[in-house]
């Protein structure tokens, strides 16, 4: 079986595009020989900046030959019927067979396809891969037609095995296949030819290559840590930074550099930053100071004075740079020693949202709404709101204008400039957290309550106004903020009712917008009695124009706000459960007993709903669970029926005086015993010992339904037994809906 070695060589790829071009090359080459009848062993895809390989081991040698027989219309049917099967076919009359059927005779095509040798499938293959790659963005160049992400230079594409290698015929727009690559831009910049993958791989690392992305990781890895570790200093991780670094290289070549004394004292998220942005420089920590005091680069040369001249130009480079975050750093200190309320100021012109107001309205929203959260977290209320006032101020400095990604970072350096307490500062920081499923999430009672207003004024601001996601779209990272609200209360561990927090958000909205109507209509009245206008239905037209001028004033009235009393806050509540299944269901527990425990009430307590599912998804493993959920079932089915046909509630307390089994009289006990457990347990929001008392249930329930008729003939004794089934059904309502748990 021969191997396919397919190479194609360009001008440098973007590093970002790589991982998915790999992906991409060896699905699209695959899936095309598969399709037309090859197999193959294994198949592995690398790339470097300047090409992408793809190399496929054990590949049959030929498609195999198939036959399939095709049902055309009758024999009798009409000639237009007959020359569409033919031309789907692609046989002539004499060619078709006419067989009987259930209907009459039949016209049958038998195609016979010859197997086609893999190098005749795989230029096919390759011819569409390259016209039809999926690249974010590409280019023409020349008077050609054809699209890559940078200029294709060559085309590489070999089938060896043991007899030798052959070259597959292969032209793409004036690109003729060959069995030759170039290694090193600079360093071996001569073609070479090669024979198959060993050999391939093999001399593109005497050329100065080396072919496998990880493999070139691992080297930039190793040799920053052994250059750190040589001057007493650690590399700052920065994954992200290692791989797209190994996407700019062919041939690492890592130096070390120092920074200078003058930027030493910048913060060092504003020179890790700066390095990372700017330069791929990889950071280097001095862990005796704590600071960033050094740097990586890595160069795709070896040079005759070992890099000294590039470490040079980058040294001269970085400074620059870090000139002008010096320079950023020290006006906004000022600022922020002298109470940044320039920066506040600011907040009024920067638009949150056109129906939110400005930067300045939100921040008040928040603020508002960080010192109602505080009680129920257990942080400082003069605390919380100080920080959230603070928190969105470092929008304005010219550092977050630089690097936005330091918003927050940089907002805790200026609170603390400005005198403020480390809570305070750290809630500036931690606001925005966390980003994402994997992100930390704050602990800190002031930055619990800031973050959470936050997260919440956002919800309850886009519902108000109706601007919810839809499908995939999500333009204001709602789901996001949904996932931090719920991340920070059941990290937090609070006992917080999402309609409270709901409730305060819509409170601060409203106040807000009836202030600004306030104002508004002031304002009205004074022009109106200015010019001697009546006030009364004028006004009252005058008013009704302005707001359709103005989005903002009709806002301020609550024209666009009246869906804010009515029901998005049972909307958003219902969107933060979704949320919640998404986050449970990642957690193992599945659907249904989310579904099930969210039918309770208490549902805004996510504490609460995450303690009980859990809870009940540990009890549910266990056979006693599985079989107890079938009984409390078949209670409730028995007793919808009855209830339904009876048009009676069978709620009147059932009596074991009427028992007439010992089964019977074993059930009424264990409920007397287990009604009252699951009681208390539930008001000690004690779960698991809730569901310990419950399946203690499982085997007088299965005894009763194996020996016991529900509807007998007696009626007193069917009443009886029928309240019975309420008093089961009742005690599993005390914990889950039963009903909505499958299996």
């Amino acid at each position: 079986m021969p191997d396919l070695l397919i190479e194609l060589f360009s001008e440098e790829i973007p590093a970002r595009m790589q991982a998915r071009a790999r992906e991409d090359l060896r699905k699209l080459v695959t899936d095309g020989l598969v399709n037309a009848g090859l197999t193959y062993a294994s198949a592995g895809a690398f790339s470097t900046p300047r090409r992408l390989t793809l190399t496929v081991e054990g590949l049959t040698a030929n498609s195999p030959t198939t036959r399939e027989e095709r049902k055309g219309p009758r024999t009798d049917a009409p000639d237009a019927a007959l020359e569409g099967f033919l031309r789907s076919t692609g046989l002539t009359r004499d060619q078709l067979q006419a067989r009987d059927d259930k209907k009459g005779q039949v016209w049958f095509a038998v195609i016979e396809r010859a197997g086609r040798p893999a190098s005749e499938i795989v230029a096919e293959v390759l011819d569409a891969t390259i016209r039809n790659f999926p690249w974010p963005k590409s280019m023409r160049w020349g008077a050609g037609s054809l699209r890559w992400v940078r200029p294709l230079h060559s085309i590489l594409c070999l089938l060896s095995d043991e007899a030798g290698a052959t070259v597959v015929p292969l032209a793409v727009e004036g690109i003729t296949a060959g069995n030759n690559t170039r290694g090193h831009r600079f360093l071996s910049p001569d073609a070479f030819t090669v024979t198959g993958f060993d050999d391939y791989a093999a001399k593109l690392r005497r050329a100065h290559v080396i072919l496998d992305s990880a493999e070139r990781e691992a080297a930039i890895r190793q040799q920053a840590e052994n250059l750190a570790f040589a001057r007493g200093w650690q590399i700052v991780p920065d994954d992200g930074l290692l791989s797209e670094v190994a996407g700019l290289v062919e041939w690492p070549v890592p130096l070390m550099g120092v920074i200078e004394d003058r930027f030493l004292d910048l913060p060092p998220e504003v020179l890790q930053t700066s390095m990372k942005e700017h330069q791929k420089f990889f950071s280097a920590k001095n862990p005796k100071t704590g600071r960033i005091e050094g740097f990586v680069t890595v160069a795709n040369i070896e040079t005759p004075d070992d890099g000294a001249t590039i470490l040079a130009g980058n040294q001269r480079v970085l400074a620059a740079r870090l000139s002008d975050a010096a320079f950023f750093w020290e006006n906004d200190l000022r600022e922020a020693k002298a109470g940044m309320q320039a920066w506040a100021e600011g907040l009024k012109s920067v638009t949150f949202h056109n129906k939110l107001g400005s930067q300045a309205d939100r921040v008040a929203r928040i603020a508002a709404l960080a010192r109602e959260i505080a009680p129920l977290v257990g942080a400082d209320a003069n605390q919380a709101e100080q920080a959230a006032k603070l928190a969105k101020l470092d929008l304005r400095s010219a550092m977050i204008g630089e690097f936005p990604e330091l918003q927050g970072t940089m907002g805790r350096y200026y609170a603390l400039a400005a005198g403020q307490p480390e809570a305070v500062a750290d809630a500036a920081r931690d606001h925005y957290s966390p980003l994402g499923p994997s992100d930390a999430v704050p602990t800190a009672p002031v930055s619990v309550a800031v973050a959470l207003a936050d997260k919440i004024d956002t919800l309850t601001g886009f519902w108000a106004i109706n601007e919810k996601p839809t499908g995939s779209k999500d333009p204001y990272a709602l789901r996001r903020a949904a996932l931090g609200v719920i991340r920070l209360v059941l990290e937090s561990k609070n006992a917080i009712r999402i309609s409270d927090l709901i409730h305060f958000a819509n409170n601060s909205i409203s106040d807000e917008y009836n202030a600004k109507a306030d104002k508004i209509k002031r304002s009205l009245k004074e022009a109106a009695e200015s010019v001697g206008l009546p006030l009364g239905e004028t006004a009252e037209i005058a008013f009704k124009s302005v707001n359709q001028v103005s989005g903002e004033i009709a806002n301020a009235t609550g024209h666009e706000m009246k869906w804010v009393v009515g029901e998005w806050r049972t909307d958003l509540l219902s969107f933060l459960h979704d949320r919640l299944k998404v986050y449970l269901r990642d957690q193992g527990i599945r659907h249904d007993i989310i579904d099930a425990v969210l039918a309770q009430p208490g549902n805004d307590d996510l504490v609460l709903v995450v303690n009980r599912a859990t809870a009940l998804n540990a009890m549910l493993q266990t056979d006693d669970g599985k079989n107890l959920t079938q009984g409390l079932k078949r209670a409730g089915n028995i007793l919808a029926q009855a209830e339904e046909k009876d048009g009676v509630e069978y709620s009147f307390g059932a009596d074991a005086k009427f028992a007439e089994t010992d089964q019977e009289r074993a059930l009424f006990a264990a409920l007397d015993t287990a009604e009252p457990a699951i009681k208390q347990a539930i008001a000690a929001e004690d779960f698991p010992a809730a569901m310990t008392a419950i399946a203690a249930l499982r085997a007088p329930i299965d005894a009763f339904f194996d020996t016991v008729q529900v509807n007998t003939d007696n009626q007193i004794v069917r009443r009886n037994r029928l309240n019975l089934l309420h008093r089961i059904r009742a005690a599993g309502q005390q914990i889950a809906d039963f009903t909505k748990v499958e299996g």
